[in-house]
């Protein structure tokens, strides 16, 4: 039941985007737009626009009425002075019974619509005759896992899926064979139930007896206890794209459970789980290499051969190369969204030989004498003096 504060703390002005001057046909107007836009008929299964056009419809049923409205204001200007167990106009409360004078009986979301979805008005009715109630299909999760060039390249994969759907024996009636189910008498098959509370508002909450469905079973299906649910496997083609990331969702729109009452399917989220690579790394779109070279090719400076995904490249290693530094190799990494590759980054290590024949020594010893700062380290004990 709708208490004071629940309506004078609602701007119903806001809901239907109107100003407080707003004429009658100006609020119709908004009205009409909002409800539309808003009515389960057309966003089956949308349980956020469906509590949307309930405030709509609540809103135009007191701002509609010009003595509602005067008594709705009223209200309000005294909700915001913040008295302290604040009275409505003639001493009631909403659905108190007080003698107020402005006519506050209580209203009906279908009723209210009739004239935009019914082709006219429905007064004293507190149901719409509907069919069964449309659901939108369940949405279904599982996970894929590719090798790492498969994810470079892209992959079509079989995918075995177990969901709900109707059930085989009732085919999702939820009635023994040769039965039928009939309109709920509680709802007349809408799913939901409207009790008048007496007073402004009336409450709307699905309906004890079909449990939202809009049907009720008398000789429930063995199979599936009258539910008319039941459970399907099947083995779908589902196609990784080019370049997906490892953890990545790819939507597959329609591919989940089935819809009930002719409501849409549910949609399938594949999650891709990416084998890692005994070389290649991936940082964003761009690979990553590390390659060993020797003493003296980063030395001297050598041209060093790189392994890619598809091929070899050629580094040019200049002289002089630290270990650890990285080379940007264009066009090499994986594959963008615009058809274009990312880089491949080589980072270079040089190794130090374990042993070293006579030779080698000597040619080390030689070097080592002849460097002209045999110090490499002074540098580092200026600094930490200072």
């Amino acid at each position: 039941m709708a208490t004071s504060s629940d309506w004078a703390g609602k701007d119903f002005y806001q809901v239907l985007g109107v100003a407080k001057d707003a004429t009658g046909d100006e609020i119709k107007k908004a009205y009409r737009k909002l409800a539309r836009a808003n009515h389960p008929d057309s966003k089956p299964g949308d349980a956020k626009a469906e509590e949307r056009f309930k405030s709509i419809a609540e809103a135009y049923s007191v701002l509609s009425s010009p003595d509602k409205r005067k008594e709705y204001d009223e209200q309000r200007a005294m909700f915001r002075g913040g008295g302290a167990g604040f009275r409505f106009p003639g001493g009631g409360f909403p659905n108190s019974g007080g003698t107020s004078g402005q006519g506050t009986g209580s209203f009906d979301f279908t009723d209210l619509l009739g004239g935009i979805f019914s082709g006219g008005p429905n007064p004293g009715s507190t149901r719409t005759r509907t069919s069964a109630r449309v659901r939108r299909g369940a949405d279904v999760e599982t996970e894929a896992r590719v090798t790492f060039q498969q994810a470079v390249d892209g992959v079509t994969v079989p995918l075995k899926m177990t969901s709900d759907a109707a059930c085989p024996s009732c085919h999702g009636t939820g009635a023994r064979t040769g039965t039928v189910p009939h309109v709920c008498p509680s709802c007349d098959g809408t799913g939901m139930t409207t009790s008048a509370s007496g007073g402004l508002f009336s409450m709307t909450e699905t309906c004890t007896q079909c449990r939202g469905r809009g049907l009720v079973v008398d000789d429930p299906c063995p199979v599936c206890s009258g539910s008319g649910r039941g459970t399907t496997s099947r083995t779908m083609q589902v196609r990784i794209p080019a370049g997906v990331r490892d953890g990545q969702k790819i939507k597959v729109k329609g591919k989940g459970a089935p819809g009930e009452s002719g409501g849409v399917p549910g949609d399938l989220y594949v999650t891709v789980r990416v084998s890692p690579h005994a070389v290649f790394g991936r940082v964003g779109d761009n690979l990553t290499v590390t390659v060993p070279i020797s003493i003296t090719e980063a030395t001297l400076g050598a041209d060093v051969k790189v392994p890619t995904l598809n091929g070899v490249v050629t580094l040019k290693v200049p002289e002089g190369t630290p270990s650890g530094r990285t080379f940007r190799v264009r066009g090499k990494g994986m594959p963008r969204k615009d058809g274009t590759r990312a880089d491949l980054l080589v980072t270079v290590e040089v190794q130090v030989p374990a042993t070293l024949n006579a030779q080698a020594r000597k040619a080390l010893e030689a070097l080592r004498d002849a460097e002209e700062d045999g110090d490499v380290r002074a540098e580092l004990f200026r600094l930490a003096e200072q």
